[in-house]
């Protein structure tokens, strides 16, 4: 998993003349739970249909024009990356709402996670 990477692929794509900005998001597994409990690791799936559907649909927002994500699977430490994702658009109006809206859909359409403490 490379943002940086992920962002050159975007500003290689055919239409990156009409994005004015690019956001990202990059989890990782946190050391404790939202319940303040001490997590040793996660074990996560992602539902691959279910990202393509995510990304597709992004992309059909408004001023934005292109939307990667990248995923770990299987037993992830603390620290380990979880997901990336990166979407391309117009402006800031535009891109930062869908980016929020794919990777809140990617956490409760496309994913299933059980923490290990």
């Amino acid at each position: 998993m490379d943002l940086s990477k992920m962002i050159q692929a975007l500003k290689e794509h055919p239409e990156y003349p009409k994005m004015g900005m690019i956001a990202s998001h990059l989890g990782v597994v946190r050391g404790t739970s939202l319940s303040g409990e001490k997590v040793k690791g996660i074990e996560i799936r992602f539902y691959q249909n279910a990202l393509k559907k995510i990304a597709f649909e992004t992309k059909k927002i408004e001023g934005i024009v292109e939307v990667l994500i990248d995923t770990s699977e299987g037993h992830l430490n603390v620290g380990d990356d979880i997901m990336a994702v990166v979407v391309g658009g117009d402006t800031r109006e535009h891109v930062f709402p869908a980016l929020m809206d794919a990777v809140n859909r990617i956490k409760t359409e496309a994913a299933e996670k059980k923490e290990h403490f």
